[in-house]
């Protein structure tokens, strides 16, 4: 459901639809598995209607993750609906955040 892709020195992995209790397992799946690949990740949300704690909370585990295996991380196209949860729980402030993929790509993103 969650298409990934290489773009650069990142794995680009694209959330769309509803990121919730019922789909969510599947974007940490994606999210842990390519850290635990020890690939850079970015995580598109441009493209997602709703989000939930459980939906916040693999993006949450993702970013810590990176941090431990000093990857880079970020979130790129924050949705509006997307941006209104993380900006609730003040992550718009953790999470390295992209307006487009290629201004991600053409930045150096810091490992956090």
């Amino acid at each position: 459901m969650y298409p990934v892709r290489i773009e650069g020195h990142f794995t680009i992995i694209e959330l769309n639809g509803d990121v919730d209790l019922y789909y969510s397992p599947e974007a940490r799946e994606k999210i842990l598995g390519c850290l635990n690949d020890r690939l850079n990740v970015l995580v598109d949300l441009s493209k997602v209607e709703y989000i939930d704690s459980s939906g916040v909370a693999s993006l949450v585990e993702g970013y810590q993750l990176a941090k431990d295996f000093k990857l880079e991380f970020g979130l790129v196209g924050v949705s509006d609906a997307a941006m209104q949860v993380l900006q609730l729980a003040r992550l718009d402030q953790v999470f390295p955040i992209y307006n487009t993929l290629n201004e991600a790509l053409s930045e150096e993103v810091h490992k956090i």
